[in-house]
C-alpha cells in the first residue's frame, strides 16, 4: 500500500515537473530582446492580477503613465503590446499601416467566424471581402442621397414611435437598435423589417447579448486559457448565437437564389451571389457560402451596435446638459425650421456637428479598438516587435489625449469649434479607428448619426422621468462601451 502511494506520488511529481519545464520553455520563447517594457509577470497568469477584466482599458491607461506610450502586458502566457496616445496610435495605424494591418485573433473570434467574413478575418480573405464590401455598399447608396432618404424615412417611423408615449417614460434601446439596423438590413436584404417582427427582434437580441458577453471577464479568461472551453459558459452562448444568426442568413440567401436576376441586383446578398456564380469554376474563390453568411453577419452587427449605442449616449448627454440640448435645437430651428434634416445640412450647423462629434469622443464606444497583429518584424518607437505580435491600439487613449483635447474627461463640444464658432476638424478624432482596418461603414455611420440625432432633437426635447434628478453616465460591461438602460421622456416640441 505504501509502495503504491509512493509510485503515485512520484508520478504526479514527474508530471508536475514536466509541466513546469514546459511553462519555463514557453516563458523563454516569449522573451524578445528590446521588447516594450511592462509590469512584472507572474508564472502562468502573467499580469492578469493587475488588470480589471471588466474595464481593461482603464488598467492600460494607468500602465501607460508608468511605462510610456508603447508597453507590453502578458495575459496568461500571451504577450501583447498596447499603443496609447494619438501620435503613437496614428503612427502605427497610418504610417506603418502594412506592418500593423493584420487582425489580432482571440480564441472566441476564431470560434465565432472561423477566419471567414470581414471583421474577424485575415490575409487575402479579408482583403477580398473588404474590397467587395466597400464597392457594393457604395453601389447600394453609401454616401449618396438615395440612402439619406432611407435614413430619413426610418426617422419618420421612430418619431411616430416616440410620439405614442405622449411624453411618458420610455426605454429607447430597442427602438434605436431597430431603426439603425433597418438601414443596413435594407442594403443587405433589399427591404426593411418591421419593428414587431419576432425574427427581427430575435436578431437584435442576439447581437446585443453577444456584444455584452464578448467583453465579460469569463470570456476574457477563456481567451487566455482555452481549456476552459471544456466547461459551460458565456463562450458557448456566443458561438450558439452566431450559429443562429448564420442559420437565418443562410435561409435568406437561399430564398434570394430562387429569384436571382443578374441584371437586377437588389441587395448586397444578390451582388455576392452573382459574384459567386461568376467565380464558380475557381476552387480558390473567396466567394463561398461561409464568407457570405459571415460578412452579412458582420455588417448587420457592426451596422447596428455602435451607431445605436452612440445615439443612446447622445440622448442621455442631452438630458444631462439641457443647455446644450437647447442650443442644438435653436440651431436646428434657425437653419432647418420644420424641414427634414439631411447630411448635407451639417455644414450649416457647426454647433450640432460639434456636439455629435463630442458625443462620439466622450462616449468612447470601442475603447480597446479591435486588436491588430504585426504582419512582419517591425522596429517601432525604439522597440522590436516580432511578426505576429498581438497589438492593442487603445482608442480610449486617443479620444482622451490631453495633448489633443482641452478637457478630455468632460463633455465639451467646444473641442470641435474654433474661436468664431466654426466647426473644427480634429485629427485625433478617431472613433472609427484608422488605417487599413478602419471601419468600412464609417461614411454610413456618420450620415446616420447626423440625421437621426438632428431629427430627434428637432421633434422632441428629452428629459428624465418625473422624480429622477440625475442621469447615470456609467456603462455596462461589454466589448463596446454602452450606457445602462434608462427610462427617459420625449416631450413633443410642436
Amino acid at each position: 500500500m505504501d509502495l503504491g502511494f509512493s509510485v503515485a506520488s512520484y508520478f504526479v511529481l514527474f508530471l508536475t515537473l514536466l509541466f513546469i519545464l514546459n511553462v519555463l520553455k514557453s516563458w523563454n520563447k516569449n522573451h524578445v530582446k528590446n521588447f516594450p517594457p511592462g509590469p512584472r509577470c507572474l508564472p502562468l497568469i502573467g499580469n492578469l492580477h493587475l488588470i480589471d477584466l471588466k474595464k481593461p482599458h482603464l488598467s492600460y491607461l494607468e500602465f501607460s503613465k508608468k511605462y510610456g506610450t508603447v508597453f507590453s502586458v502578458q495575459m496568461g502566457m500571451k504577450k501583447m503590446v498596447v499603443l496609447t496616445g494619438y501620435e503613437t496610435v496614428k503612427d502605427a495605424l497610418v504610417n506603418y499601416a502594412e506592418e500593423f494591418g493584420e487582425r489580432g485573433m482571440l480564441k472566441i473570434f476564431k470560434k465565432m467566424d472561423k477566419g471567414m467574413g470581414l471583421t474577424l478575418s485575415q490575409g487575402e480573405n479579408w482583403k477580398t471581402m473588404r474590397r467587395f464590401t466597400i464597392t457594393t455598399l457604395r453601389d447600394f447608396g453609401m454616401g449618396r442621397s438615395s440612402l439619406e432618404e432611407k435614413v430619413a424615412e426610418e426617422c419618420t417611423t421612430v418619431i411616430k414611435y416616440f410620439a405614442t408615449f405622449k411624453g411618458k417614460p420610455v426605454d429607447n434601446t430597442m427602438i434605436l437598435n431597430a431603426a439603425v439596423a433597418n438601414i443596413i438590413v435594407s442594403i443587405l436584404l433589399g427591404h426593411r423589417m418591421d419593428y414587431n417582427d419576432p425574427q427581427f427582434l430575435r436578431l437584435l437580441s442576439l447581437v446585443n447579448e453577444n456584444v455584452r458577453l464578448a467583453g465579460a471577464p469569463m470570456v476574457s479568461l477563456y481567451n487566455i486559457f482555452p481549456f476552459l472551453g471544456l466547461f459551460p459558459g458565456s463562450h458557448r452562448t456566443i458561438v450558439n448565437n452566431v450559429m443562429e444568426q448564420c442559420e437565418f442568413i443562410t435561409k435568406t440567401f437561399v430564398e434570394h437564389l430562387k429569384n436571382l436576376d443578374e441584371n437586377d441586383q437588389r441587395s448586397f446578398i444578390d451582388a455576392f451571389l452573382v459574384r459567386q456564380k461568376e467565380e464558380a469554376g475557381n476552387p480558390q474563390s473567396y466567394f463561398h457560402n461561409g464568407n457570405l453568411t459571415r460578412v452579412v453577419r458582420n455588417l448587420f452587427s457592426a451596422g447596428m451596435e455602435t451607431t445605436s449605442t452612440t445615439l443612446r449616449w447622445g440622448l442621455l448627454l442631452m438630458i444631462k446638459y439641457p443647455k446644450i440640448q437647447e442650443k442644438v435645437q435653436l440651431e436646428i430651428s434657425r437653419v432647418l425650421g420644420s424641414a427634414q434634416p439631411m447630411y448635407s445640412h451639417r455644414g450649416q450647423m457647426p454647433f450640432t456637428n460639434a456636439v455629435i462629434h463630442e458625443i462620439q469622443r466622450f462616449s468612447d464606444i470601442v475603447p480597446l479598438n479591435l486588436a491588430h497583429e504585426t504582419t512582419k518584424n517591425v522596429a517601432f518607437k525604439g522597440y522590436f516587435l516580432p511578426k505576429g505580435t498581438y497589438i492593442i491600439p487603445l482608442l480610449s487613449s486617443v479620444l482622451r489625449d490631453q495633448t489633443q483635447f482641452e478637457k478630455p474627461e468632460d463633455f465639451y463640444p467646444n473641442h470641435f469649434l474654433d474661436a468664431d464658432g466654426n466647426f473644427l476638424k480634429k485629427e485625433a478624432f478617431m472613433p472609427f479607428s484608422a488605417g487599413r482596418r478602419a471601419c468600412a461603414g464609417e461614411t454610413l455611420a456618420k450620415m446616420e448619426l447626423f440625421i437621426f440625432f438632428t431629427t430627434l432633437l428637432q421633434k422632441f426635447t428629452f428629459c428624465s422621468p418625473p422624480g429622477v434628478t440625475d442621469v447615470d453616465l456609467s456603462s455596462v460591461v461589454g466589448i463596446t462601451h454602452a450606457p445602462k438602460k434608462q427610462m427617459m421622456c420625449a416631450l413633443p416640441r410642436f
